[in-house]
């Protein structure tokens, strides 16, 4: 149990008084009781994370070997230029609220140029495909299963990595709220709520993938360990 001392003024120094202010409040107002939530707080994110980026992983990979399918003559793996033209071609629409047009693929073709080229190892060369995989960021292809990608990517490819009558709508409605509470997670933030119904879409879609996936990692998780030792 951490110790709030007469002299804590480094707490809000350090932490800020918006962000421990949320603890006291939770803590009905003990100093001591709200560092320890925090403290609890920062545990239960790393095991969220450890879970999220078994998660990660799979999924990418699973989609990695579905898209293998849709490489062009002369490319050698998917997220060559003209494969990745091909999946993510140039679309304009208009924006709503400006008027202005603008490419609606240009952002998932752009995080995989940006990856080829952190992947790339020499001037010049090709990057290695593994590499170039792993350093696509998670929103990629969380944005795959989203509605604007049904006819080009998850009807002749990205259906085959789950199970006959997966429902896209849930994958993706269950993936976007991954990467908001992620992206909650990244900043710091507290997650005193809802990181339950996190964990169970988790649960959900590695179960999608491979049940020894999630057989290990049931195995492996401290977060409901971490929960069930709150303050």
């Amino acid at each position: 149990m951490a110790k709030a001392s007469g002299n804590d003024t480094w707490i809000e120094n350090w932490l800020s008084m918006d962000r421990f202010s949320t603890y006291l409040e939770v803590a009905g107002g003990s100093r001591t009781r709200a560092l320890d939530l925090y403290n609890w707080n920062a545990k239960l994110s790393a095991a969220f994370l450890h879970d999220l980026s078994h998660l990660e992983v799979g999924l990418r990979n699973a989609c990695d070997r579905q898209l293998a399918a849709a490489t062009l003559p002369g490319d050698t793996h998917w997220t060559d230029p003209a494969t990745l033209l091909a999946l993510f071609p140039i679309v304009m629409r208009r924006n709503k609220l400006t008027g202005r047009l603008h490419d609606v693929n240009k952002i998932p073709r752009s995080n995989v140029e940006r990856a080829r080229t952190s992947a790339a190892t020499k001037p010049h060369a090709p990057p290695l495909p593994g590499k170039t995989v792993a350093e696509i960021m998670f929103g990629f292809w969380t944005y795959l299963l989203a509605d604007a990608h049904e006819k080009t990517i998850w009807v002749p490819h990205l259906h085959k990595a789950f199970p006959p009558g997966t429902d896209r709508n849930r994958l993706n409605d269950s993936l976007a709220s991954l990467r908001r509470f992620r992206n909650r997670v990244a900043h710091h933030e507290n997650i005193l709520r809802g990181s339950e119904g996190e964990r169970r879409r988790i649960v959900y879609l590695v179960r999608l993938l491979s049940t020894d996936a999630l057989e290990h990692l049931q195995a492996n998780s401290d977060f409901a360990t971490i929960l069930g030792t709150r303050p």
